[in-house]
């Protein structure tokens, strides 16, 4: 079985407050966009009594026992009886990137375990088994765009942007510790509901929709800040930084032009939201 785990970009992101269990409350709007990976696995008829997993495209640089998407079949594992595996991952997303890829990869694992072997699992089920691998998992379960409030695991589901858009990403392959920008940060209680926001139209996002990393991030590799910049130079209705970095995107009205500014950056080029697929 072949299936395609898509990114999603945070359109804002406030860091609210600590919590005592050392994560930190957070509002965001998760959306999920077309870049994918390609996952794929079948069963092992060899009569091998252990997967076997290879990987091609960006290098996660972690062993095969840290991989999400192993991880979240050995979860399964615990409850189900499911045979040796041979899994492919061919990794188009960059790897900790603010993009969420690895946590896709976990989820849409979970979701395609649960329809080729019939588990019978619910949404539910599959939410609450995402949650044990990670905040941003549970999103890619529902895959559809939403307001993320908690550590970014509790979800309100919102309709998509009406107007047809395009988006640029780039990633200049810069893997931003999250714990060290969040001990860098100064949560705060936001003016204006990011739900409100949300509802204008995109070109008055700028200035107003903000991504508490950026300036964390910029502050620590300023060799990126221009990034946003340059997106708005290209057209952009609006850009900002993704997750805790580093890729940035730029939202745009007609299909934007390719990013040329630094050619051995990482960019993608396509529409604003998904086909939706099972």
């Amino acid at each position: 079985m072949t299936f395609f785990p898509n990114v999603k970009i945070n359109l804002g992101l406030r860091i609210i407050s600590g919590r005592d269990d050392g994560y930190h409350n957070i509002e965001s709007i998760f959306y999920p966009v077309a870049l994918t990976d390609a996952l794929e696995f079948v069963t092992d008829e060899s009569g091998s009594d252990s997967d076997s997993f290879t990987q091609t495209g960006h290098q996660t640089g972690c062993p095969m026992s840290d991989n999400l998407a192993v991880r979240a079949l050995n979860l399964l594992r615990r409850r189900y009886n499911i045979p040796p595996l041979i899994i492919h991952l061919h990794k188009k997303i960059p790897v900790g990137a603010g993009l969420g890829g690895g946590s896709s990869d976990a989820a849409f694992m979970l979701r395609y375990l649960n329809r080729y072997f019939r588990l019978g699992l619910c949404n539910n089920d599959l939410t609450s088994l995402a949650l044990e691998l990670g905040s941003d998992c549970t999103f890619f379960i529902m895959n559809r765009p939403a307001l993320a409030t908690g550590r970014g695991e509790i979800l309100e589901p919102l309709d998509p942007l009406q107007e047809k858009l395009h988006i640029l990403i780039v990633n200049p392959g810069i893997n931003i510790n999250t714990g060290q920008a969040y001990s860098r940060s100064t949560p705060a209680v936001p003016v204006e509901s990011l739900q409100d926001l949300y509802a204008l139209p995109v070109e008055q996002w700028r200035g107003r929709i903000v991504n508490d990393f950026e300036s964390i991030v910029t502050g620590m590799h300023p060799e990126i800040g221009v990034i946003r910049d340059n997106l708005y130079s290209l057209g952009a209705l609006y850009a900002s930084m993704s997750g805790s970095g580093s890729s940035f995107y730029g939202i745009f009205r007609d299909f934007p032009p390719p990013y040329k500014f630094n050619p051995s950056w990482f960019s993608w080029r396509g529409i604003m939201g998904i086909e939706r697929r099972g």
